[in-house]
């Protein structure tokens, strides 16, 4: 860029940039975003995102108005988490929200070796806030038919790294089979040993407590459970507001004062932050608070009772489809599927990408096999019934093609690369076999994602997590 751009350009140029993306509205695209369907909030939460994008949330007294927006949104959460006593921060998004909560337990326990005691199921943010913060996880197997954690197993975790133990941490739902781990049980043998009980409710917080109101059967997962002491919501979720916004909520100020850092050991100002970020735009704080006021409490009672019967509608539909099966019974608004062996899933997330809809594959993990992850929300609601047309003829085509085979030789080659020792002339080459790369290294997304996944789904974790860093790391360059 050597010269100026008239803005027209600019945006015409941004508009065919985003041609080739996801669609972002309409329902289809069933991970990543959340439509709630309603034009008049999506049009208010975009003109106070750019009414606040050059505000600065580093210094809450030079923009008291951001403060005020986040106070605001901390109450309606405490409220709705039944947190009398609750305080919170707002967060560029679920994984700062769990970064926060684990630097914070870690910091105030100070232990040596300080361990988190998690399910399997719990999400990857929580391996991301180990890995920087140096918090050993220590993953408990879930219950092999519901995929809810075992309270046994992990109290027994909890007694074999006693001394070390920073937090423990449940879901509200997992976010790869959309169930409720229990958490009440978890808490007493938290609570018992005096830990920290962290509980991820990033995708279900803004929907569980509309469902319980509706009279949905909802498990007790919020800080009404005696022992939970840290909450996270993601409002840029199912509160439907522009990305990113989360909220961190302590079940109490003592909790939380381990998340805050300051540091006045320098000649210039004092840096003092409650989150990871220092400057931080408004705007997204601004959106999320102009959607929440927008929407209000019946509004969002409305939308998750829409979402749950789509949910309903999905569920019943599957239950006539051949050749899957749910994977559990869905607690909230995801719902996650497997097929019999007679096809795969990454040739029906193709398939059905090819008609219109966004299904996002899930790897195979330990003994479970791989499955199509589908979050619902509410502008899904009224293309149920195309979704369910779609899938049926999706997985006919995918039984006819056969399941993907992966040579055994290619298998057996994946299971014997230690990953560490490769360098990158190696990894331009296992890129190029993977179907993911070119001469050169140069790297390319293929059209057809389905024989890539499938290869990469026989790799070791180690050694897909690697194969993967190189593609991004070659797609940045």
């Amino acid at each position: 860029m050597s010269q100026p751009v008239p803005p027209d350009q600019v945006l015409a140029h941004l508009e065919e940039l985003r041609s080739g993306d996801l669609p972002t509205h309409g329902g289809r695209t069933l991970a990543y975003v959340y439509d709630s369907g309603l034009a008049e909030a999506d049009e208010v939460g975009r003109r106070a995102l750019a009414m606040y994008a050059s505000s600065n949330g580093l210094d809450p007294t030079a923009f008291p108005s951001l403060l005020t927006m986040e106070r605001e949104l901390v109450a309606l959460a405490r409220d709705l988490l039944h947190g009398p006593g609750a305080v919170g921060t707002v967060t560029s998004g679920g994984t700062e929200s769990i970064l926060l909560a684990v630097q914070t337990a870690r910091d105030a326990a100070r232990v040596s070796d300080p361990v988190m005691i998690v399910p399997t199921t719990i999400h990857a943010a929580f391996h991301k806030a180990g890995h920087y913060f140096g918090v050993r996880r220590v993953a408990v197997d879930v219950d092999p038919v519901t995929q809810r954690a075992d309270p046994v197993a992990m109290a027994e975790a909890m007694d074999e790294h006693e001394g070390q133990v920073v937090l423990v941490a449940v879901s509200a739902p997992s976010y790869a089979h959309g169930v409720i781990d229990p958490v009440d049980e978890v808490a007493a043998e938290t609570l018992r040993r005096g830990l920290r009980l962290h509980v991820d409710a990033c995708i279900g917080g803004w929907v569980l407590p509309w469902a319980e109101e509706l009279g949905r059967d909802v498990a007790p997962w919020d800080f009404r459970v005696d022992g939970v002491t840290s909450v996270s919501v993601d409002l840029h979720k199912y509160a439907y507001t522009p990305k990113g916004v989360s909220l961190l909520l302590h079940a109490t100020p003592d909790l939380r004062r381990a998340q805050f850092f300051a540091s006045a050991d320098w000649p210039g100002y004092t840096m003092l932050n409650s989150t990871t970020q220092s400057t931080k735009s408004g705007g997204p704080l601004a959106g999320a608070w102009a959607v929440v006021q927008t929407i209000g409490r019946d509004g969002y009672r409305d939308l998750v009772a829409t979402t749950l019967d789509a949910v309903d509608t999905l569920v019943a539909g599957l239950a006539g489809i051949e050749h899957l099966h749910l994977v559990a019974s869905p607690d909230s608004s995801l719902v996650t599927v497997e097929t019999d062996g007679t096809c795969d899933v990454f040739t029906i997330s193709d398939l059905m990408l090819r008609r219109g809809w966004f299904v996002q594959p899930q790897m195979s993990f330990a003994d479970l096999p791989p499955s199509l992850h589908l979050t619902l929300c509410a502008a899904t609601a009224p293309s149920v019934p195309a979704l369910l047309s779609a899938l049926s003829e999706a997985v006919a085509e995918a039984v006819a093609a056969g399941p993907i085979q992966v040579d055994e030789g290619l298998r057996a080659a994946a299971e014997a690369i230690d990953p560490a020792t490769l360098d990158d002339a190696a990894f331009d080459g296992l890129l190029a076999l993977a179907g993911l790369g070119g001469d050169g290294g140069e790297v390319a997304v293929p059209e057809q994602m389905a024989p890539v996944n499938a290869l990469l789904d026989v790799a070791p974790p180690a050694l897909r997590e690697a194969l993967l860093v190189a593609f991004l790391d070659r797609l940045s360059r």
